[in-house]
């Protein structure tokens, strides 16, 4: 479920093998060490074992959000394989809330030390 700055992710463990999750992915624009940026905090639980984790984008990299999260899940737990931009269109409802807080366009310079 998505509202402007929350986005909650609900998956159960419908197999024994599955990995259930209940995330809340909460975010805001903040001051980065670039300039402009968004900060996010991702706390839920990933197979029943408790996730709070909390990290800053600058602009130009906000929209890979979902990239990131996933790595800092991996550690607790969530399979390499879960595709966190497979919400049901919450995801594109997120990514154009954080262009529009951010004022992000198509062709805003990328810093190139970022793409690393």
């Amino acid at each position: 479920m998505f509202e402007p700055g929350h986005l909650h992710i609900v998956h159960p463990a419908v197999q024994p093998h599955d990995v259930g999750y209940d995330l809340h992915i909460r975010y805001e624009v903040s001051q980065t060490d670039s300039g402009p940026g968004m900060q996010f905090t991702v706390e839920g639980d990933v197979s029943g074992q408790p996730v709070n984790e909390t990290f800053e984008l600058p602009k130009d990299k906000a929209y890979n959000f979902a990239s990131e999260a996933s790595r800092r899940l991996e550690k607790h737990g969530l399979p390499k394989t879960t595709d966190l931009h497979a919400m049901h269109g919450e995801y594109d409802q997120m990514f154009e809330d954080i262009r529009h807080k951010l004022d992000m366009k198509s062709g805003d310079p990328v810093t190139p030390e970022h793409l690393e």
